[in-house]
């Protein structure tokens, strides 16, 4: 079978599937919330779109078909005043040439992966290295990288963007030919939704995220350690010098990675070298969705709530931004402008055998869901 013929039927059964897929015609004349269409720019000469969904309470997400990438989120603080709250760029050129995958889909393999090597059913596979000396986010050319099919979907109380992507047996050095959908979808219960699907004709690591890097304040409105935050987990993965698990789970109690009630972002960073960029044991993992973070900016209101059915997340203070790269605005991103929650598998998850598996076999189905909720207090 050829792989277009593969995708195809990878497309058809998703469609089949209760993927939230769209919904009667009826159903789509109730829904007052909007979808719009534009130009985001070209790459030889294909043209790159950008999607503006708009809830019935105003709230707007802004996704590009570049890379998945969430541009803009737009949501009122407590006197109802609208602010930007992800970090990114006004154009396409800044994205193209970015490194810090603002706002991105990023895989196959979300986070580092040791030496960029693994072995799977007595086979060893060489990844791409991207972050000397691992592999990183799925490689040189990640989904962050690549140009998604889309579909708009509407449906009850919801608006969103289905994106599609296949990867080919080899890319980057994984095996099998990986079929992808991706849904956002922005609800009129001020929910930015994100599921992840995924079939592969042959044993393959996956571990799909979104990177949005967030500041309840505003984008490049300063840095983001009084944030209030609470992770929903009572161990995290220690790291080598190289970021790698060391393959050990450390309990948070007493130390500064204890988030399990809430505290200032800023209150313990200096005693963790460089800053936070480290992975959380998820309390409750059962491959239901949960409640496994809560964030709070104080002065605006702004609270932002993270649900997922992942074992685990990555949470990263932003610690290489470092002034170099000018977002929209004209406002400059310095070291802690923003704080990332990545819903996902553990780092290095294919060369730790403790860890939960992230290997998707041909037959089986990868499923991840992940909404971020947005109030104010």
């Amino acid at each position: 079978m050829n792989r277009y013929a593969l995708f195809i039927i990878i497309v058809m059964a998703f469609s089949a599937c209760n993927f939230n897929s769209q919904k009667n015609k009826k159903e789509k004349t109730q829904n007052k919330m909007t979808i719009n269409k534009e130009i985001f720019g070209k790459i030889d000469k294909q043209k790159i779109f950008i999607y503006t969904l708009v809830n019935k309470n105003g709230i707007t997400a802004k996704i590009t078909n570049y890379g998945g990438i969430l541009t803009s989120l737009l949501v009122p603080d407590k006197n109802g005043n609208f602010k930007d709250i992800v970090l990114g760029f006004d154009n396409l050129d800044d994205y193209l040439k970015s490194h810090s995958y603002f706002g991105a889909i990023v895989g196959r393999y979300a986070n580092r992966i040791a030496d960029g090597k693994f072995t799977l059913d007595g086979k060893e596979y060489n990844l791409a290295i991207n972050n000397d000396p691992n592999h990183l986010h799925g490689g040189i050319i990640g989904f962050d990288k690549v140009v998604w099919n889309t579909e708009e979907i509407k449906i009850k109380n919801a608006v969103g963007i289905r994106l599609s992507h296949l990867s080919i047996d080899g890319d980057e050095g994984y095996p099998g030919n990986l079929g992808i959908i991706i849904n956002y979808f922005l609800t009129d219960s001020n929910e930015l939704k994100i599921e992840y699907k995924a079939v592969t004709d042959k044993a393959t690591p996956v571990n799909l995220t979104h990177h949005s890097y967030f500041n309840l304040l505003g984008a490049g409105e300063g840095n983001i350690l009084s944030h209030e935050l609470m992770i929903d987990a009572d161990k995290y993965t220690i790291v080598n010098k190289d970021f790698i698990p060391t393959g050990k789970l450390i309990e948070v109690k007493s130390t500064p990675f204890d988030f399990t009630s809430a505290k200032m972002i800023g209150k313990d960073i200096s005693n963790v070298e460089g800053g936070y960029d480290h992975n959380f044991v998820l309390n409750n993992f059962s491959g239901e969705i949960r409640k496994v973070a809560e964030v709070i900016e104080i002065e605006s209101g702004r609270k932002m709530t993270v649900l997922t059915d992942q074992p685990g997340m990555q949470f990263y203070t932003g610690n290489f931004l470092d002034g170099t790269e000018t977002g929209k605005n004209n406002k400059v991103y310095e070291k802690h402008f923003g704080f990332c929650l990545e819903t996902q598998y553990f780092p290095d998850s294919p060369n730790q055998v403790d860890f939960p598996s992230s290997i998707l076999r041909a037959g089986e189905t990868y499923y991840h869901k992940t909404i971020y909720k947005f109030s104010t207090q």
